[in-house]
């Protein structure tokens, strides 16, 4: 696809934002966040995401709590998480957040492990279970990151039958899956879907300003994902922080590549209220990108980008927490 084109798809995934009710807790005549159409689910959720790995991370849980409130008071309502964060505690946080109606105000996403059915089954009711919830907005399958996932989530008995099983007893709204290392896999997941009859609502994976140069997922998987309508969740806009290392580019701008692309949500770590408020400005003074502001970025980051240093999820195992933790998997 051709920037003109992707800009024309972002725009298309744009809705008018929504009138958010009094609260003490929403600055004053401030904007409201952006919403956008979650693919061809009928969905719309806010342009930015909350991460669920950073909510665990504050050392009084109080901190935790006060973030996520604070993110759906002020009109973020696409929560991420997973059940391997932190030991479980980022869930078991994000479900005390949620109680006292903030559940109702949440499009709620968690992901899994297992790769077998029994194990899958076990992970989704253990996050129904620290999430305090009867159901997800969105359930995710992590880390498809080896060659062989996508056999193994669809084989006889395996993770597929457990997210459909999810899905049909009403504890999943929607299916998606999730992956930071390659685009062939990414497509591999995507044919080997096709050939079961089957079609993801949601695909998460890296995008930013270094992944256009390296092993791209957004010149290889992102046409893919929008021709299809399949709801696309960017993540890694600042390589979680390493493209911030490489001093070619600010966090602000980040964000606004990421926001310029096609995708339904960009998902960022909120560990501060300071990067609370980052995102919140992100997302509403948010303009598109216009070709000439684009390559100006790609220029910068070129050199940088070249063999995926500040990708290390793509060329480490620095982010691969099955890899370390092959137990999850079952």
């Amino acid at each position: 696809m051709t920037r003109k084109e992707f800009l024309a798809a972002t725009l298309s995934l744009m809705v008018a934002p929504p009138v958010l009710g009094a609260s003490p807790k929403k600055a004053k005549n401030a904007p409201a966040v952006p919403r956008r159409k979650l693919g061809r689910t009928g969905q719309e959720v806010s342009c930015i995401g909350l991460g669920g790995f950073h909510i665990g991370k504050q050392k009084e849980e109080s901190e935790s709590l006060a973030l996520i409130r604070g993110a759906l008071d002020q009109g973020i309502n696409f929560l991420d998480n997973c059940w391997d964060y932190n030991d479980g505690k980022s869930e078991e946080r994000m479900g005390k957040a949620l109680r006292d109606g903030y559940r109702a105000k949440a499009f709620l996403m968690t992901k899994i492990d297992g790769r077998d059915k029994k194990t899958a089954v076990k992970q989704i009711d253990e996050s129904l279970q620290r999430l305090q919830t009867d159901h997800l907005d969105l359930l995710q399958l992590h880390e498809v990151i080896r060659d062989n996932d996508p056999d193994r989530a669809f084989a006889e008995g395996g993770a597929i039958e457990a997210m459909k099983d999810a899905q049909k007893a009403g504890k999943a709204r929607f299916l998606g899956f999730t992956g930071h290392k390659s685009p062939d896999i990414h497509l591999k997941m995507l044919e080997t879907a096709k050939k079961h009859g089957f079609r993801f609502d949601t695909v998460q994976m890296p995008l930013n300003v270094m992944d256009a140069h390296f092993n791209s997922f957004e010149k290889r998987v992102l046409p893919v994902l929008v021709k299809e309508g399949i709801g696309v969740l960017a993540m890694k806009s600042m390589g979680d922080p390493f493209i911030l290392d490489s001093k070619t580019v600010t966090a602000p701008e980040c964000l606004r590549y990421n926001l310029s692309l096609p995708v339904s949500v960009v998902i960022t770590g909120i560990d501060s209220q300071e990067r609370l408020q980052q995102a919140l400005t992100a997302a509403r003074t948010f303009k598109p990108l216009n070709e000439k502001e684009v390559q100006a970025l790609l220029a910068r980051t070129k050199d940088a980008a070249q063999d995926g240093a500040y990708e290390k999820y793509k060329t480490s195992h620095h982010f691969d927490g099955t890899v370390q933790n092959p137990q999850w998997l079952g």
